[in-house]
């Protein structure tokens, strides 16, 4: 496949009229159209659109009615097959604060997936990202408090031998957690996340100098900076340490306060994702979210109590609105939705990136940032 009369976004450059040549589902050559080599495969005229790399959410619980913790092949394929329909190429199944067996089963049906069936053509699964049980029952947001766990060793190494080690982030507590638990997760390769905590800047702080590196869904479910009491916010925004997801929809963090995050962290230090639940890409409505009821209208998710309850934001959707919010560049966008997570989930190498020698996860753009096509490993998945 050749991609030809786009302007595209490479890791370390920006080609204004450029020709993408994808081969065995990789990054074969790029370069400027008046270098076009001879080819007879399929062609994608990119029309003067962007080319850029596909979107990488590192968490998110479901979609089009399926969820991560439904724990069955289907509803697995209804979400890796749905997904590139807003430019994600990859991503986490992210769990939630439900019974150990729940949970085990979960990872259970995960890891075979990972192992087994995901394919080209369909959103990559790059390991699991464990959200529950490991929180503090005073900060569980939209989870179920009745599952909530102390983060110990044994439990997680139970959960990520079941996972067949593919548990790649867990968010947890830091001020509930065993000691050496947080660098137990990092001799096993898990990005350490504070996440659902009551910790305050000390606490965070002691943590990052045993290896923690994210904050999920950063100032949500935590405590907040404070001039007097700085809490787990001040530690994010102190240290680069710490990566700082963002649900940029619009709702759970408010556009201004994306714009000082992204003003006091860098682009370099902010992933951006959605969260969603299953209701996402469905109509408004009773839904099931880790055995609670949550109700759509329109954008936002909410228990009874009126509870946020993650949301039903699509990648390029949090895409445009990282734009507008940030007012960033496309190069700063293209590290906030992609190449940070990358990178912070330790697999840059091969994702993140329009490099040779990468995946090719691919996706064009108009400039307003309509989705026109999403190729997965090589293989078109979307195309509007």
């Amino acid at each position: 496949m050749i991609i030809i009369n786009g302007k595209l976004f490479t890791e370390k450059r920006t080609i204004e009229n450029a020709y993408l040549k994808l081969e065995e589902g990789i990054i074969k050559s790029f370069g400027e159209m008046e270098f076009l080599p001879e080819y007879d495969g399929e062609v994608i005229d990119a029309k003067g659109n962007y080319v850029m790399p596909g979107f990488i959410d590192q968490h998110i619980h479901g979609a089009n009615g399926a969820d991560s913790m439904d724990a069955t092949e289907a509803a697995l394929e209804n979400m890796v097959n749905f997904l590139p329909s807003e430019g994600t190429t990859s991503y986490l199944p992210t769990t939630m604060t439900q019974s150990k067996e729940a949970v085990s089963e979960a990872v259970g049906v995960i890891a075979n997936y990972i192992d087994n069936v995901n394919k080209p053509g369909q959103a990559e699964m790059l390991g699991i990202h464990l959200e529950g049980p490991f929180i503090s029952s005073k900060h569980v947001g939209a989870q179920n408090p009745n599952f909530v766990q102390v983060p110990s060793i044994e439990t997680f190494d139970h959960y990520n031998k079941t996972a067949n080690k593919h548990i790649k982030l867990i968010t947890y507590a830091p001020e509930e957690s065993e000691a050496g638990f947080t660098n137990h997760l990092v001799a096993n390769d898990v990005v350490p996340s504070a996440g659902h905590t009551d910790a305050d800047y000390a606490v965070i702080m002691r943590h990052v100098e045993e290896g923690l590196s994210n904050m999920t869904h950063f100032h949500n479910a935590m405590l907040p900076h404070h001039h007097r009491i700085p809490g787990a916010v001040t530690a994010g925004f102190v240290t680069d340490k710490l990566k700082a997801e963002l649900i940029v929809d619009g709702i759970h963090v408010h556009r201004d306060a994306i714009y000082a995050t992204y003003k006091i962290k860098g682009a370099e230090n902010v992933i951006a994702i959605t969260d969603a639940m299953r209701a996402k890409g469905l109509v408004d409505g009773e839904y099931d979210l880790g055995g609670q009821t949550v109700y759509k209208k329109g954008m936002e998710c909410r228990l009874e109590d009126g509870t946020l309850a993650g949301s039903v934001a699509e990648m390029d959707f949090v895409a445009r609105n990282v734009k507008e919010f940030t007012g960033c560049t496309m190069e700063e966008l293209i590290l906030m939705t992609s190449t940070n997570a990358a990178k912070q989930l330790g697999v840059f190498g091969r994702k993140g990136s329009i490099n040779i020698g990468k995946d090719a996860d691919v996706i064009i753009m108009d400039q307003d940032l309509n989705l026109k096509t999403t190729i997965c490993r090589g293989v078109v998945a979307y195309q509007n």
